[in-house]
């Protein structure tokens, strides 16, 4: 059976366009109950969501959807992806679900799932829920409806959690800008940073339903970086809508990605003997991490682009920290799913530690050149199976050797070929990414847009 309405992370659309609408939301509360009824220890399932405005409607027919089927509701709330994620495994929920379209504009929204282990769901039981949903509703007699009820201390046991995830408990002495993206995380994470004891300027937490992500968060992070400077702060910290993504900017308001906040995690969990099985990347990943990591004997392992794929090839390699470059990190000795906060954590501790600036600990990795170009296709064929294009590519990593790399990747969205090249000469990586993209424009299609 092939998947209709999943992707890589849930479900998403247009409000109000296919499938986002709300009958089918309704439709998949009722799914997803049937499915997952009987699962967990109290019969009951999570639902949390950002601040988008389309999340009321939402929300109220997923409720209606689950109830229908006979499972009960626990509704958090605005509360951070991440922060569903562990109180549906804390709290032995038969599932969780985020409604939410991370950092997508208002007008977007998403359904996102865990599992009780607190784990995005497993390809059988997506299947189940698929199936589910092209069956007629029938709604469980009056006696087994699902009631459904309002966590009230839900944002306050996950502050308590992440808390909980900074080593030495302190971040007194430290200034910290927060830019929250005007969503899931607004009251979250500056709370959090407050009770550790370190001075916060807030950004990003006066939500209306229409202004999250709007020219703020972690998509957006140059009003962070100015304010870190004329505030004179330590660090400044960017979260995405959902609250799963982080990007921080130093004092002198340079901002670090998700591979250089990964180096400096790497690094502390190898110096303190914690660290275990390879780092998890993905294709995007640049391979300045991989060769900062490579000195200090730390393999780096790819997966495919996209936060599943990172999850899922750490734990087939017993690894324990992996991430993307758009600050989507997961420390697995911290919490089972990327979490911005806990993220920003784990390098605001590690400042603390040491009493090392950003700056400083992000020394010892270089980040090198990239260059995209977006290829259309007339047919999406893989490039590996084009002999022209085979040999294009292995003439030019014959000539960038190992300070160099090569990508072909399909989009998954649009009928393009991604061709990305990055080396140590921006120059060079620039005019083979040309050469290498004229060469599968011949052979694929007859245009190309630089990125």
């Amino acid at each position: 059976m092939s998947r209709q309405y999943f992707g890589t992370d849930g479900i998403r659309g247009r409000v109000g366009e296919y499938p986002i609408t709300a009958d089918f939301v309704l439709k998949l509360g009722w799914a997803v109950g049937r499915v997952v009824a009987g699962r967990g220890a109290n019969n009951q399932v999570l639902i949390g969501k950002d601040t988008r405005l389309s999340n009321y409607m939402f929300e109220s027919a997923l409720e209606a959807g689950l109830s229908a089927a006979g499972v009960n509701i626990q509704l958090l709330g605005p509360l951070p992806t991440p922060g569903i994620a562990y109180l549906t495994r804390t709290l032995r929920a038969n599932a969780g679900i985020v409604i939410s379209a991370s950092h997508n504009p208002h007008y977007d929204n998403g359904i996102k799932f865990f599992s009780d282990a607190g784990h995005k769901l497993d390809d059988d039981t997506e299947m189940a829920i698929e199936a589910a949903l092209d069956a007629p509703l029938e709604t469980v007699s009056t006696e087994r409806l699902g009631k459904a009820y309002r966590m009230e201390d839900a944002r306050g046991r996950y502050i308590e959690f992440c808390k909980h995830t900074l080593r030495n408990g302190s971040l007194h002495g430290l200034k910290v800008v927060v830019d929250c993206a005007n969503g899931a995380a607004y009251q979250a994470a500056p709370a959090v940073l407050h009770e550790l004891g370190a001075e916060v300027v807030r950004l990003g937490t006066q939500p209306d339903g229409l202004n999250i992500n709007v020219d703020c968060g972690s998509l957006y992070p140059d009003n962070l970086a100015r304010q870190v400077v004329r505030t004179g702060a330590d660090v400044g910290v960017a979260l995405d809508g959902d609250g799963d993504r982080v990007i921080m900017v130093d004092a002198a308001g340079r901002v670090l990605d998700g591979d250089e906040l990964l180096w400096i995690i790497a690094r502390d969990r190898l110096e303190r003997g914690e660290l275990h099985g390879p780092v998890v990347g993905t294709q995007m990943t640049n391979l300045g991490l991989e060769l900062a990591l490579r000195s200090l004997g730390i393999e780096l392992m790819r997966a495919r682009v996209g936060d599943r794929y990172v999850l899922e090839m750490l734990l087939a390699n017993d690894g324990l920290l992996g991430g993307e470059s758009s600050g989507h990190i997961v420390c697995l000795d911290r919490t089972t799913t990327g979490d911005g906060i806990v993220s920003a954590l784990q390098v605001l501790g590690r400042m603390t530690d040491t009493g090392r600036s950003l700056a400083e600990l992000r020394e010892g990795m270089e980040k090198l050149p990239q260059c995209m170009i977006n290829v259309p296709v007339a047919e999406r064929r893989d490039p590996d199976t084009v002999p022209e294009i085979v040999t294009a590519v292995a003439e030019i990593e014959h000539e960038l050797g190992e300070a160099g790399r090569v990508l072909l990747r399909p989009s998954g969205t649009e009928p393009v070929i991604r061709v990305m090249i990055e080396g140590r000469d921006a120059g060079q990586a620039r005019q083979l990414s040309e050469q290498l993209a004229d060469r599968v424009r011949g052979a694929l299609s007859t245009s190309a847009s630089a990125v």
